[in-house]
């Protein structure tokens, strides 16, 4: 039978307790969320959904093509001026997601002949971008400059370093700088995905690599997500003009995909402005993160130290992080659950998202609700 094994599949993650499911949420959901990565709590500010509305009444409900046909609108380039400016680099480019914007950046900055060095901690979009660049890749131990130095002495030519700046399962940040000196002992490029950094790090949430001293250096090239702490949809790149000019005319997700909508795009540029009039999100996102786990630990959980506003609390085994998920949203949390295959270490925990517009009041709330569902 055609897909047989897909029922194979199915039946053996079912035995496995790894079965995947689409929950719908609704529009006026009772949940305290703790779940998403709406880190500044813009995703339903009045200036970002009008910032969406008016670009659609605008330029329409889609792009209508790729970037270079039609996708290209002004307010594109706009943003791009804005982002490129805010983080500190000389240009940006706008893709329709900010998987595609890694699966372009390592794929058209790592081509045959190459090395490729990758962290063991990186995201699925940066490992999918490896697995699709044609240069040789080498996985290596994760933030361990070190390590990343060795690999790149193995290689005698062009070469890049990929990594995450902020790690999606435990918030840990990367060793920026230490990376950078490594590929420039080398001559190698650093290529870094701020999806976690951007709007939480940094100078009024410049992200990561502008904490790092890195902003606008000629061997650094950064993307970013516009979902996260932008309240919208998409993804950039940005890095020197002449590195963003070769992506429009080599990265396939950029020249085959249709632009990214106007209404994420005016949203994200909305978004880009308050957080330039009120920098001080940013520094309460943290702030959140920190206050979070601080409660959690002293409650006698095992959480992890955040570096920006991710907060992992380890759970005993895959099955009791499910549980412990389920009963928190039972409770009325909704809390992120990690597990295996999803974790690179087999650590199961429950990711908790920190929010700047969070409250004292709903940060108590969240702590009792963990601590008393916890297995």
């Amino acid at each position: 039978m055609a897909f047989g094994w897909i029922d194979e599949q199915a039946e053996a993650r079912s035995r496995a307790g790894l079965v995947r499911t689409l929950r719908p949420r609704p529009a006026d959901s009772p949940l305290l969320d703790l779940a998403s990565n709406d880190y500044l709590g813009l995703a339903h500010h009045p200036e970002i959904t009008e910032g969406a509305a008016g670009a659609a009444r605008v330029w329409g409900g889609g792009a209508t093509g790729s970037r270079l046909v039609t996708g290209t609108t002004e307010l594109h380039t706009e943003l791009e001026r804005e982002l490129a400016d805010f983080c500190g680099f000389e240009a940006a480019l706008v893709f329709s997601s900010g998987y595609a914007a890694n699966l372009a950046a390592v794929t058209a900055l790592g081509p045959h002949g190459s090395l490729i060095v990758s962290d063991a901690g990186n995201h699925a979009s940066l490992i999918d971008g490896c697995r699709l660049a044609r240069g040789t890749k080498q996985v290596v131990a994760h933030a361990d400059p070190e390590a990343v130095g060795k690999a790149l002495g193995t290689h005698a030519g062009a070469a890049i370093v990929v990594s995450d700046t902020v790690f999606s399962v435990d918030g840990d940040a990367a060793p920026l700088a230490a990376l950078a000196e490594a590929c420039r002992e080398h001559g190698a490029g650093l290529v870094v995905d701020d999806a976690h950094g951007l709007g939480v790090l940094g100078d009024g949430g410049r992200g990561a690599p502008q904490a790092a001293g890195l902003a606008g250096a000629d061997d650094v090239v950064v993307t970013a997500t516009l979902s996260k702490s932008l309240g919208s949809q998409g993804g950039v790149v940005l890095g020197p003009a002449r590195v963003i000019g070769h992506l429009v005319n080599a990265a396939r997700t950029f020249i085959f995909d249709t632009g990214l909508a106007p209404a994420a795009v005016g949203a994200a540029l909305a978004a880009l402005r308050l957080l330039r009039r009120e920098p001080a999100r940013a520094a309460r996102a943290r702030a959140v993160a920190a206050e979070l786990h601080a409660r959690l630990t002293a409650a006698g959980l095992e959480a992890v130290r955040p570096d920006a506003a991710v907060v992992s609390v380890r759970a005993p085994s895959p099955e009791q992080a499910v549980r412990w998920a389920a009963d928190c949203r039972t409770a009325g949390l909704a809390v992120g659950c990690f597990r295996p295959p999803s974790v690179p270490d087999g650590i199961s925990r429950l990711r908790l998202t920190a929010r700047a517009d969070l409250s004292g009041a709903e940060i108590e709330r969240a702590v009792r609700v963990i601590g008393e569902t916890r297995p």
